[in-house]
């Protein structure tokens, strides 16, 4: 076994060592059984009321740091409330935020573009709706204010890296194949935190272009930063509802879904540590 792998095995274990351990290292105490809380929290932006979805163990003893979690374009559904409650068996506070607003819910690839586009044609309101959740989070009991991060994914992923961008109060924030686009790439120069992205290096809705604008953006702003991108992988790798067949352009794959939540981990283990 050369060095390199050995290093690489190590850093894994240290990983699943974090995950798995007692939450004293991220924050609070573990009793011995975990009992899940998940309630549907409504919040407001303006004047629009929202939906989201917040999760956490209650066998953890004091606070913790929170993610907020960002769906895509199809809207906040049980794909990302399960992601919540994942979060949440980890011994965060989670919470699954609502972009589109409380009851609106796209039944097809139709509506998802209608509603995803109002928020990409609008960053500032894409920003707003993602303060508003990051808010929940903050002042929730259980959150150590001061340790929140945020994930997202496609859609949500494009809005995580806004979130940032906006100079939101975040220890890093983590974009699962989303857009890396921005009408306001000088923006980056707000960013507080560390960013994350993970890349489907085949995914033709995100194209070397939009990378190489990405990458210039964040050398130009001086952000801590770093990409991982996944070989064959295509946009919605996470998803198993994309289906097998990357041809056409969106599809899951196994092995980077499993790898880009480990890289999570070990992002998480780094900022809140």
């Amino acid at each position: 076994m050369t060095n390199t792998i050995k290093k690489y095995s190590l850093f894994i274990l240290c990983a699943v060592l974090f995950s798995m351990a007692t939450i004293g290292a991220i924050g609070g105490t573990r009793a011995a059984q975990p009992t899940l809380h998940t309630e549907v929290v409504e919040y407001q932006q303006g004047d629009t009321i929202l939906s989201g979805y917040l999760a956490y163990d209650n066998s953890v003893r004091g606070k913790r740091p929170g993610v907020l979690v960002v769906h895509d374009w199809m809207g906040l559904g049980d794909f990302y409330q399960q992601k919540a409650e994942k979060l949440a068996q980890m011994g965060y506070v989670a919470f699954a935020a609502d972009i589109y607003g409380k009851g609106v819910r796209p039944k097809n690839r139709e509506e998802a573009k209608t509603q995803a586009t109002i928020y990409r044609s609008d960053r500032q309101l894409m920003r707003d709706r993602a303060n508003a959740g990051l808010k929940v989070l903050r002042n929730h009991p259980l959150s150590k204010n001061n340790r929140l991060a945020a994930i997202g994914y496609c859609f949500g992923g494009g809005t995580v890296l806004e979130l940032a961008r906006s100079s939101a109060k975040v220890a890093g924030v983590v974009s699962f194949h989303g857009n890396l686009d921005t009408p306001h790439p000088t923006d980056a120069n707000n960013i507080k935190g560390q960013i994350l992205v993970l890349h489907g290096a085949s995914d033709p809705f995100v194209p070397k272009e939009q990378v190489a604008a990405f990458t210039e953006e964040m050398r130009q702003a001086n952000v801590d930063w770093q990409m991982i991108s996944y070989g064959g992988a295509v946009h919605s790798f996470t998803n198993p509802k994309a289906g097998n067949d990357p041809s056409k352009g969106a599809a899951y794959n196994r092995d980077a879904d499993r790898r880009s939540w480990s890289a999570m981990q070990l992002f998480f283990a780094e900022i809140f540590n």
